[in-house]
């Protein structure tokens, strides 16, 4: 198991979030089946300044976890239903998380949670030492993409608009 170090993750998430495309997220299931899955899609929300990054408004109990120390878990419900997948990155009280949107064959940040299993329970997991969630080094080095984030129109034009989406076609890995 060679995972990722919090080096990693404590950097700025305009660097952790490209990088995460073509890394495995590692999944132990409660039965012990362990999955590997290709992150293929992510965005980036970076913090205080981003109108479209829950941080903006301030720490909330909802976004405490995006507070610490890049490494860990932010989940949070959304429409009373999904549950959102988020790796909390930079340093401690600066404020960024990369949305993980899609995996090989699983696209959507609901149906990957849904197939993961993952809800409530997994906030603040720590992914350097959880053992039932991480993320692992591939050797895969794929083309990047870069469009607008989705489905954040209500942070005004320009947070709407930054090419902070980044994504690879799946058919290439």
């Amino acid at each position: 198991m060679s995972r990722f170090t919090k080096e990693f993750y404590t950097r700025d998430v305009l660097l952790v979030a490209p990088n995460l495309l073509g890394q495995y997220l590692v999944r132990r299931f409660s039965d012990g089946t362990v999955q590997q899955y290709i992150v293929t899609e992510v965005e980036a929300y970076s913090g205080r300044g981003d109108l479209a990054c829950h941080a903006s408004k301030g720490k909330t109990e909802r976004t405490s976890i995006m507070f610490s120390e890049g490494g860990c878990a932010y989940i949070y419900l959304i429409y009373g239903k999904h549950w959102m997948l988020n790796v909390v990155t930079g340093s401690f009280d600066n404020p960024q998380a990369v949305l993980v949107r899609g995996l090989k064959d699983c696209y959507g940040p609901g149906r990957l949670t849904r197939m993961l299993k993952i809800d409530k329970d997994y906030y603040g997991e720590d992914f350097t030492t959880s053992q039932r969630l991480w993320f692992e080094p591939s050797n895969i080095r794929p083309q990047i993409h870069t469009g607008p984030r989705i489905g954040v129109d209500y942070a005004g034009e320009y947070w709407s608009s930054i090419p902070w989406r980044y994504w690879i076609d799946s058919d290439t890995i």
